[in-house]
């Protein structure tokens, strides 16, 4: 296949007009059979995208235990061009989220998006900063409990969230035993500065939905922000969907940690896809009502109803941040958190083909997916 006539983005982040060639469902430097050619009429041509937080869409959910619910998941974010999912777990009894990890490492990637690895959110995590997870379920950081979870998950969990101001000393310790296995992320965190940096230093590599469930950034108690910021090898998740962050805010966090280490999010919620109405998300009850979905028990924002793609266009039309910026951090950023950007993330010879063309008001004008 030959794609022509289109603006390719490069892996230095510059568009530039070209052509793209596809075979034995890989991007390739050349093809031996040129009878298929796609006129990209001028479109932009990205790599697929991937969504490393997110729990579910389309009325389905990771949690939900069900092959048919990871499948329906995969179909949606496909059809909207994102083509490598990393849905996160709730905080839910252990018991049950290895219910959920088994069943998602039997799931077999036989249509629409690739699941590429899970991201647990929970259970490790702080009553403070709960949001909408379940404060019932709320463990200490435990090795042997994650050694579990991993085992059923067949190796797919690629994130672990923890709070380290709960039990700092063996919380720190299990970064350092585990950090070389799986990132360990900073996840609904009531962390100051210090604990939040001593973990960074210990060897997590994550923030969880920067801002979200997590102290507020000030001037004389900078908490989990000013950590991140001061420790380089972090990557930041942001959620770009008009409703979790003002746009300032996201225009300051590029200005701050830069446009490589940001991985844009959409934390979206079973709803996502949905008519307005009520949902659950962990077990909660939740109320969608236009862009907002919240807890009905107390309004506290419940995930997203947005999803990943147009999270990426509203931060370029509606926040300023520019396309190739916006591209790179739904692309090559989340594809080197999840240590797979050899194989995802940018339009390079040997990588697999998953490719997707844009209008130029940045609607989508097709999805190609695995060539």
């Amino acid at each position: 296949m030959i794609i022509k006539n289109v603006k390719v983005y490069g892996e230095d982040k510059i568009f530039r007009d070209g052509e793209i060639y596809i075979e034995n469902g890989l991007f390739q430097k050349s093809v031996s059979d040129t009878s298929e050619v796609i006129d990209g009429e001028g479109a932009y041509a990205i790599p697929g995208l991937i969504d490393i937080h997110f729990h579910g869409c389309k009325g389905a959910d990771v949690c939900d235990n069900d092959p048919e619910a990871i499948r329906t998941i995969a179909e949606y974010e496909a059809s909207i061009g994102v083509t490598t999912i990393c849905p996160a777990t709730m905080t839910l009894p252990v018991e049950e989220l290895k219910e959920v990890l088994s069943t998602a490492a039997a799931y077999k990637n036989e249509s629409g998006a690739h699941l590429a690895g899970l991201n647990m959110e929970g259970p490790f995590i702080s009553v403070e900063k709960k949001g909408a997870q379940d404060a019932r379920n709320i463990i200490t950081c435990d090795e042997n409990i994650f050694r579990e979870f991993q085992e059923a998950a067949g190796g797919l969990i690629k994130f672990i969230g923890v709070a380290p101001e709960r039990n700092t000393e063996k919380t720190l310790d299990f970064i350092r035993d585990v950090k070389d296995e799986v990132s360990v992320s900073l996840a609904h965190t009531n962390a100051s500065y210090d604990a939040a940096k001593a973990a960074y230093d210990a060897g997590a590599c994550h923030a969880v939905h920067l801002f979200n469930a997590m102290p507020a950034f000030t001037h004389r108690e900078p908490g989990v922000v000013g950590a991140v910021f001061d420790s380089k090898h972090v990557f930041a998740e942001l959620i770009c969907d008009g409703v979790h962050i003002h746009p300032s805010m996201v225009r300051a966090a590029f200005a701050m940690m830069g446009a490589d280490r940001i991985c844009l999010i959409s934390d979206s919620m079973r709803a996502t896809g949905m008519p307005d109405g009520s949902y659950t998300l962990g077990g909660l009850d939740v109320t969608v009502k236009g862009k907002h979905a919240t807890l009905t028990s107390n309004g506290a924002l419940a995930g997203s109803v947005t999803n990943l793609a147009d999270c990426m266009r509203t931060a370029v039309k509606e926040m300023g941040i520019p396309l190739e910026d916006a591209v790179g951090c739904a692309t090559i950023n989340p594809a080197r958190a999840l240590h797979l950007d050899d194989r995802y993330g940018s339009i390079a010879p040997g990588k697999i083909a998953n490719l997707v063309l844009l209008n130029e008001d940045l609607s989508l004008k097709q999805v190609i997916l695995n060539g």
